[in-house]
């Protein structure tokens, strides 16, 4: 056994490829990356993506009007503007890249490579639609300030907005849901980014690859934060419409992530009590967070981190840890990453202050080893050469290491399925050098896993050894009655038990995982 704190000691040399392993992955992740490349655009996308548009153009334009028809009939619609908001000037050229969100919703209908990302950002611009609508109707707001007439072309434009767009329909701004979605949808499908050691000299023909990219990602960039700008430099919206709009955005690409399905996929009747005890927390959390939200001003941001909370509490009531979102890169989805910031890095700095005294993994033993997600310091000096996550809710960048992700929520036990895919895992990278298997704090769903290992290898003779080798070797390991009963269903003696063997069938002889499930 390698001395804790040094794993490369006892790493072996990774498989040919192995070190280029995440380049056959796309740059942006599962969750972010076009279903498709230029090279590789499924065939027969115009017709279909036509007859999306001509559904949801009719009905954007109805849905919307019929809104602001509704409120323009009220007796009185209120108004929710910040005394600084005065200071915003008039921009009347900022018309023009308010108005180019028309264009670049039509055009990203046919920038889609393929039927599935095609019908994932349709289902996107359909539910924003949806929900913004629904608030302009349950919560009208109207724009507070009178727009100066503007001269030319600009003010053309404007008169032309104004023919259909009336002071109404503010929050949650609808131009700014949209523009989440497309700014995804668009920046999805820029060049990738150069290699970090770019080869010396370049194939012929692409002698400007490395900075090829970097003009079209200011373009974009630049011309989306412009659209987003204007918003308030139009003077057609008030500054809350802004951060409401986004929310609903990237509510609606969490919702319709480009790898398919849905997170509500995962739903499967009522948890147990264990996730039932604590979404109901973290769903207290979201209200208490969210009530004081209701005297406005400032108080409004509280909707931010009380939507991080509804996220967690709905990831434990109802759609498990693929609400987290986290890709085969360990990466969380960057919709994840803009609904739940507040989760995560207070997950994040939980997970740090618990191991404080305890940062380093241990050994357990034949080169697996136990511990807290690492940062990118930590493995640079670990030198692992595979990794298995149990962490759900926490990034981790793997680099050129064989990895997988089993992700598994805060505080709950990983199933028998998940510790039978885990010891798989485990055995898998272990010919390759030493295995870091962690989660946040690696003391209760890292530790079950490998206590799976322990027992489906022969290791340990029963549930109570695997436990005592594991308690031995990592101080403030946490394996409860559920992770027990969880290990208890692998457990050789266990063969003829109550465990299903449709999932647990030779549990107890420990197939390998194919490598290239690893790769990816």
């Amino acid at each position: 056994m390698t001395s804790a704190g040094d794993p490369s000691q006892g790493a072996a040399p990774l498989p040919e490829g192995a070190a280029t392993l995440p380049s056959i992955v796309d740059q942006k992740g599962v969750n972010d990356a076009p279903a498709g490349g230029a090279g590789d655009r499924e065939h027969g996308l115009f017709g279909r993506a036509l007859l999306w548009l001509v559904f949801l153009g009719p009905f954007f334009f109805a849905s919307y009007g019929f809104a602001t028809w509704y409120s323009s009939r009220l007796p009185s619609v209120h108004s929710i503007v910040y005394s600084w908001e005065s200071a915003i000037p008039l921009w009347p050229w900022t018309i023009v890249p308010y108005w180019s969100i028309d264009l670049l919703y039509g055009l990203s209908l046919l920038l889609c490579a393929s039927r599935r990302e095609l019908d994932a950002h349709a289902r996107r611009l359909l539910t924003a639609q949806v929900i913004c609508v629904a608030g302009f109707l349950l919560f009208p707001l109207r724009y507070a300030h009178a727009r100066p007439a503007s001269d030319g072309l600009f003010g053309w434009l404007f008169d032309v907005l104004g023919g259909f767009d009336k002071p109404f329909n503010q929050a949650p701004s609808l131009h700014i849901a949209l523009l989440v979605i497309l700014w995804v949808r668009y920046a999805a499908h820029l060049p990738p980014d150069p290699p970090p050691n770019p080869p010396a000299h370049p194939p012929a023909g692409n002698g400007r690859w490395r900075h090829a990219h970097r003009p079209a990602r200011w373009l974009l960039h630049g011309w989306f934060a412009l659209i987003g700008l204007s918003v308030l430099t139009t003077w057609q919206h008030h500054f809350i419409d802004l951060p409401t709009g986004a929310l609903v955005g990237w509510l609606a690409v969490w919702l319709w992530p480009d790898g398919g399905g849905t997170p509500l996929h995962g739903m499967r009747g009522l948890p147990d009590a264990r996730r039932r005890q604590l979404g109901v927390r973290y769903l207290s959390g979201a209200v208490a967070c969210a009530a004081p939200a209701a005297w406005g001003g400032a108080w409004l941001w509280l909707l931010w981190p009380a939507s991080s909370l509804a996220l967690v509490a709905a990831a434990y009531l109802a759609i498990g840890p693929a609400a987290f979102q986290k890709d085969r890169r360990g990466r969380l989805s960057l919709a994840v990453r803009w609904l739940a910031p507040f989760y995560v890095m207070a997950a994040w700095f939980n997970s740090r202050a618990w191991t404080g005294r305890h940062p380093r993994p241990d050994a357990i033993t034949d080169d697996v080893w136990l511990g807290r997600i690492p940062s990118g310091r930590d493995l640079a000096r670990d030198g692992f050469a595979g990794i298995v996550d149990l962490c759900a809710e926490l990034p981790i960048a793997p680099g050129t290491r064989l990895y997988r992700n089993l992700p598994v929520l805060d505080l709950t036990a990983p199933a028998p399925d998940t510790c039978l895919a885990a010891a798989r895992t485990i055995e898998t990278m272990r010919a390759h050098g030493p295995v870091l298997v962690c989660c946040a704090l690696g003391y209760s769903r890292s530790a079950t896993a490998v206590a799976a290992w322990l027992l489906l290898s022969g290791r340990a003779a029963n549930v109570d050894d695997a436990c005592g080798q594991l308690a031995a070797r990592r101080a403030g390991i946490v394996l409860g009655a559920a992770q027990r009963a969880s290990l208890a269903m692998l457990a050789p003696t266990m063969r003829d038990g109550a465990r299903s063997a449709a999932t647990l069938a030779d549990a107890c002889v420990l197939e390998p995982v194919a490598l290239e499930t690893l790769r990816r």
